[in-house]
């Protein structure tokens, strides 16, 4: 009886195929079209100046960089809201101590443009364009962005970030001699690109285990966006990690050209991180746009605005007949975060604004929409970090909408 219970067991058994849990995510893919529209977030450096400790500083640099990443934020601009006040020489020698360089306790603004940056430059070129800073002295603990410009050795796309570097660190990445030798030489007066040593032309390290060469004369150390021509990976990638001393094969040594920065968004349908532009007042966020149209849709946050929920066209909330909505398009959408007194302290520390007529009262006139992020908040304060991350996770799918009009 023993044996027929466990061949009817076993008949019963049924073997499920393994769940494949990785992340589809893993492996950044484009859209497939290319996209003109951005978004753009600033951000007071005061809340910089509102934590005690360095580690607090950090923690929050960080947090906003992944809220700027998770969002495909393109922008990131970090403005004088007139609320810090500089410590004074006895002052900050006496509560920070003697920090050569560091500006978290003297230069808010600063310290947070200068992380933000560092964080948004991918990992393998930050040594060679981020010299040691007190700034930077922690930096490395904080989350990685991990955004599609931080590219892997095993993973092609056809554009990719790097640094230029000079003929003897070249030679020595792809396993030449110190001296270029005659048939070097040769290839000088050939104008020949597929390798390091041409009379016109720069060697760059996008983190393969060689350089590639571009067609143009760049000063080391200079941060470059290359495009390959082929959208498919060669057939030998990902290269294979050589020896110490072994050369180079010669179907590694690759070509590509320099193009600019917003290419791999504006043709390839990339997200490439974003840019850090400082502003001194709340109006030069306005009036130092770098597009040339400026902002067509401009979003200030305060508890005293509407509900973000009823503005977005997507929004299943109720909302008054003929309320203004979002428009379903835009080109440069901006959202403003005030810090921790809001945007009406920074509109009325603003001389610009205030000889407009603009001040604490009436700031909401600043901006398209005035809205408010989380209504019915549970605790006395959001911070400013905080508001960030629920601002956008409302915003995401009407920003991603607008990119696949």
């Amino acid at each position: 009886m023993g044996d027929e219970r466990n061949k009817k067991r076993k008949r019963n058994v049924v073997v499920h195929q393994e769940l494949d849990t990785s992340k589809p995510t893993a492996h950044y893919e484009p859209t497939g079209k290319g996209r003109s529209h951005t978004l753009s977030i600033a951000i007071p450096g005061s809340i910089i100046a509102n934590c005690q400790k360095h580690d607090a500083k950090n923690n929050l640099v960080g947090r906003i960089a992944r809220a700027a990443a998770v969002f495909c934020v393109d922008e990131i601009i970090v403005y004088n809201d007139g609320q810090f006040t500089p410590p004074t020489k006895q002052q900050y020698s006496h509560n920070f101590g003697n920090h050569d360089g560091y500006t978290g306790d003297t230069d808010p603004d600063n310290f947070l443009f200068h992380v933000l940056s560092y964080l948004e430059c991918p990992p393998n070129l930050r040594q060679k364009l981020f010299p040691l800073h007190e700034n930077l002295r922690t930096a490395g603990t904080l989350p990685s962005l991990d955004m599609p410009h931080h590219s892997r050795r095993e993973f092609w796309t056809q554009y990719r970030e790097g640094v230029t570097v000079d003929e003897k660190t070249a030679r020595a990445m792809n396993g030449q001699v110190s001296e270029a030798p005659r048939s070097a030489k040769k290839q000088k007066k050939s104008g020949d690109t597929n390798g390091v040593a041409i009379s016109h032309g720069t060697a760059v390290d996008v983190g393969f285990p060689t350089t590639v060469a571009i067609p143009v004369d760049v000063p080391p150390n200079t941060r470059v966006t290359v495009k390959f021509d082929s959208f498919r990976a060669p057939p030998n990638f990902p290269f294979r990690q050589r020896r110490h001393g072994e050369p180079a094969d010669e179907s590694e040594l690759l070509t590509a050209d320099p193009v600019d920065p917003a290419e791999p968004r504006e043709t390839g349908g990339y997200y490439w991180g974003y840019t850090v532009r400082q502003a001194s007042s709340l109006s030069a966020v306005f009036t130092e746009c770098g597009f040339d149209d400026g902002y067509d849709v401009s979003v200030g946050t305060s508890e005293r605005g509407v509900a973000l929920s009823s503005v977005i066209p997507t929004a299943t909330a109720s909302s008054a007949p003929g309320a203004k909505r979002l428009n379903k398009t835009f080109q440069h959408a901006l959202v403003v975060f005030g810090g921790v007194a809001g945007l009406e302290a920074a509109a009325a520390a603003d001389p610009d604004l205030v000889e407009k007529g603009i001040g604490k009262e009436n700031v909401s006139e600043l901006f398209d929409f005035w809205v408010n992020a989380c209504p019915g908040q549970g605790s006395r304060t959001i911070r400013t970090e905080e508001a960030v991350w629920v601002a956008l996770s409302q915003m995401h799918e009407w920003v991603q909408g607008a990119w696949n009009e």
